[in-house]
């Protein structure tokens, strides 16, 4: 009788382990403190690297937060900052990550962490992602990986996440979405087609790919390019005079000029705007008398050779280099050059990441957070110029196109005093897909208030703005972007 009870439990007990998955995420990678903050966290956090090449010794880093909630169930959202050649620490530290950071004092010493109320964690488990190789905190034994493509470095990607979750089973079940903003409009849409071409051709393990969302992201080169001169009008920042006189001049073509002409009133047009903070026209703009930017080879506009140059002695925000691309300059086919490499590495205007540099440059805060020192990988940038960055891509509109007719949720939002990925190039393209409209243009809503408006369309295709926001929705309207994001996952009206 003993022996068929014990036999009975140990049938039960195989059963179970069977049924129900064990938590095997690494216990390696589990972060206990971190050097900044004193409290308790309100959910596990993971990071370490994932090797994606052995020969090359190729890694990728990231940072894992579980949910605040419910992390068996909630969905897992990847986060990917864009550049090319930003950290997604970018995301972590400034935006929707789990921590508030406070400025160090005296100045450059270690920054206080405090829990940030409306970081996405609260309601999904959350993956920050360093890529390509030489970005951040991941890095290559072989330097010829930082000569890279937006097709590499999604295939790259999508190998992070096969591995990623093979090392993390247990969150195989939980649906699954990719997210980003600027060049991520690129890096987005590509690495969910290389998802999806992965789950039609059976390859293990089988992501639970639900959609994707970009924020004040590129898309096309013609529509982006297109786009500023408009913005700038129905924001009163040109009269409406130079307006008509630019669109005559330019028959609506401010991407490809076609006289002289044109080219003089676009010239006019960013003379009007070129002391204006163009990640934010409702933010004040700090200015370096030492910045000037290096052009080299490169064909830009006018005002951005000459943006920030002031006589006024405030300081900007350092190695800002990439969050988001030049005026009229929008992302073309072939060499992207990186923020350092159209500076020769000096400053950026109106912006500081003081913060982020000090604490991921501090070894102590290294080592708890299991990334290599800076004897092997260097110093942590914003952004950086390791990297040699190719569009390979082109138009994001076939590939929007092709993931949403195949059932993939898209949220496209833009903040809309952006001025360097305006929301009228946004809006532009997600019109330009052909998609009947199912959501008529109206206001969507934050505790009674208006909080922006949406178009909606067929195939769950949706564009969103957000009253009052810059190029980095969450770090300008923390808690309308936590609401938007949470409505949009939980597949709520928004």
């Amino acid at each position: 009788m003993f022996k068929n009870i014990h036999l009975l439990y140990f049938t039960l007990l195989l059963i179970f382990f069977i049924l129900v998955p064990t938590q095997s995420a690494p216990e390696s990678a589990v972060i206990t403190e971190i050097p900044g903050f004193s409290g308790t966290f309100p959910s596990k956090h993971y990071s370490g690297y994932v090797t994606i090449d052995e020969v090359h010794g190729k890694k990728l880093y990231y940072y894992f937060v579980e949910s605040e909630r419910n992390p068996s169930k909630d969905p897992v959202v990847l986060w990917l900052n864009g550049g090319p050649g930003c950290s997604s620490f970018d995301g972590f530290v400034y935006e929707h990550g789990p921590f508030n950071f406070e400025a160090g004092k005296p100045r450059g010493s270690l920054p206080t962490l405090h829990l940030n109320p409306y970081s996405w964690s609260k309601v999904s488990n959350i993956l920050y992602l360093d890529s390509p190789a030489g970005v951040g905190l991941s890095y290559s034994g072989n330097k010829s990986d930082y000569i890279t493509g937006d097709l590499k470095t999604a295939s790259d990607s999508h190998t992070f996440l096969l591995k990623w979750f093979e090392l993390y089973p247990e969150f195989l079940s939980n649906p699954f979405y990719i997210a980003g903003e600027s060049y991520a409009g690129i890096y987005v849409p590509t690495l969910a087609y290389e998802v999806a071409k992965g789950i039609d051709a059976g390859t293990k393990p089988i992501l639970k790919l639900k959609g994707y969302m970009v924020g004040n992201g590129v898309a096309d080169d013609v529509i982006d390019g297109n786009a500023l001169v408009p913005f700038v009008h129905g924001m009163g920042l040109i009269s409406n005079e130079l307006f008509e006189e630019v669109n005559a001049d330019c028959q609506g073509n401010y991407y490809h000029p076609v006289s002289d002409n044109c080219e003089n009133k676009l010239a006019t047009v960013e003379k009007e705007i070129k002391d204006l903070n163009i990640y934010d026209i409702l933010e004040p703009c700090y200015h370096d008398t030492q910045s000037k930017i290096t052009l080299g080879n490169e064909k830009l506009p006018l005002s951005f050779r000459k943006l920030g140059e002031t006589e006024r002695p405030l300081r900007v925000r350092k190695r800002m280099f990439g969050r988001a691309w030049p005026l009229r300059a929008p992302v073309r086919e072939g060499l992207v050059p990186t923020w350092p490499q159209l500076l020769s590495s000096e400053s950026v205007p109106c912006i500081d990441d003081e913060v982020a540099t000090s604490w991921l440059n501090d070894e102590a805060v290294r080592k708890a957070i299991h990334a290599e020192n800076g004897n092997v990988i260097g110093n942590w940038e914003l952004c950086t110029d390791k990297i040699r960055f190719y569009h390979d891509a082109g138009s994001m509109i076939k590939y929007h196109k092709n993931l949403t007719s195949r059932g993939y949720r898209a949220l496209i939002y833009s903040g809309d005093h952006d001025m360097c990925v305006p929301f009228t190039g946004s809006e532009a393209w997600t019109k330009s897909v052909g998609y009947k409209t199912v959501d008529e243009w109206r206001p969507w809503h934050v505790k009674d208030q208006v909080a922006g408006y949406l178009q909606g369309y067929e195939n769950d295709l949706i564009f969103l703005t957000i009253k009052g926001a810059g190029h980095t929705v969450p770090e300008y309207k923390p808690h309308e972007a936590l609401e938007f994001y949470t409505r949009w996952l939980e597949g709520q009206k928004i």
